[in-house]
């Protein structure tokens, strides 16, 4: 190549690159990429927000087990001390029924009835014997009164302690709600400028194909394709996007094609805009598998890898994995080769 061919071919590349950077529509950024950088922004709140209601769910299920947990300790609690109020009031009853009987007709009056005793030394035993189960019974009920004392002061402290579970129950539930209304909204506004991103790329794509005029042809370049990185490439299919990422588990897409080069030692910038000044122009007939493909409409905004057949693997956006897509698309830019 002659030293005036050469030079022809570098000032063609400089005024394509003049013409794309400078457009009509440069100084002011699209309403689609205005729209794009709000929807990334609430794409990062929800998936914060995200975060945030789980650990909130979490929250809100261990404040309910808690409460659960005191409330059934207070439930036997309260069986219990029911239980002992009615052995209570049986022994009591019985005690007073046999009291009564023994004072109220005396030693003598009782000596037929008491175990159909016949002479007195029945009676004194049978008597003797009435006396001491009333002395157990007394001490029962004794005993009873005092197990019923302490785990009254048992059901007082699981009161407390059940309202304070309940208490701190109801503020985990009203912070989770309230996480999951901000979710809601954000939800919804996300869906709205998803929207209104839409119509306006449809719009940016019929402006531009009305506008549209083929590259001219820039030849084939000077440098030698690099068809080694289509294979590492290749390996990341499937990767998920990640906005800002940079591999090698993740990407965006400049951090795809940033990272993809970096492995065979060629170092590029992460940003489409600025990989677009990293090497030779090339026209799209001389299209070969390595070359950085870019896409825009306004300005530049999107950058693969052309791995021939007229086709190119990139990540695409949030929500898509790294995949192998059509180089048909009307916001075509251009093509480089690192």
């Amino acid at each position: 190549m002659t030293f005036r061919s050469y030079r022809k071919r570098a000032l063609i590349a400089l005024l394509i690159a003049i013409a794309t950077a400078t457009g009509p529509m440069s100084a002011i950024a699209a309403p689609a990429d205005s729209k794009r950088a709000q929807a990334e922004a609430v794409r990062a709140q929800i998936a914060e927000l995200d975060d945030k209601i789980e650990m909130a769910s979490e929250d809100y299920n261990d404040a309910q087990i808690a409460y659960q947990a005191v409330t059934v300790k207070l439930a036997k609690t309260e069986r219990r001390l029911a239980d002992l109020s009615t052995r209570q009031k049986s022994l009591e009853k019985r005690l007073s029924v046999r009291a009564g009987e023994m004072y109220r007709k005396g030693p003598l009056g009782t000596l037929d009835l008491l175990f159909g005793a016949t002479t007195f030394e029945e009676f004194v035993t049978a008597w003797d014997l009435l006396k001491s189960m009333n002395e157990q019974d007394a001490g029962a009920v004794a005993a009873i009164k005092t197990t019923k004392a302490e785990m009254a002061k048992t059901r007082a402290e699981l009161k407390r302690q059940q309202a304070e579970a309940k208490k701190h129950r109801d503020v985990m539930l009203a912070r989770k709600r309230s996480i999951e209304q901000q979710l809601a909204e954000r939800k919804r506004r996300l869906a709205g400028l998803e929207d209104e991103i839409e119509r306006l790329e449809a719009e940016e794509r019929e402006r531009e194909r009305r506008a549209w005029t083929p590259p001219p042809d820039l030849g084939d370049p000077v440098r030698a394709p690099r068809g080694s990185v289509v294979q590492i490439a290749m390996s990341k299919l499937g990767a998920p996007y990640r906005w800002g990422a940079g591999g090698p588990d993740a990407f965006d897409c400049s951090g795809f094609t940033m990272w993809v080069y970096a492995q065979v030692g060629v170092s590029l910038p992460h940003s489409s805009r600025a990989q677009y000044g990293c090497g030779e122009r090339v026209s799209r007939a001389n299209l070969r598998p390595g070359d950085l493909v870019f896409f825009g409409r306004s300005r530049i905004h999107h950058v693969g890898i052309y791995v021939g057949g007229n086709r190119y693997i990139h990540a695409p956006h949030t929500g898509d994995v790294v995949r192998i897509s059509s180089l048909d698309r009307a916001d075509y830019v251009g093509a480089c080769r690192p």
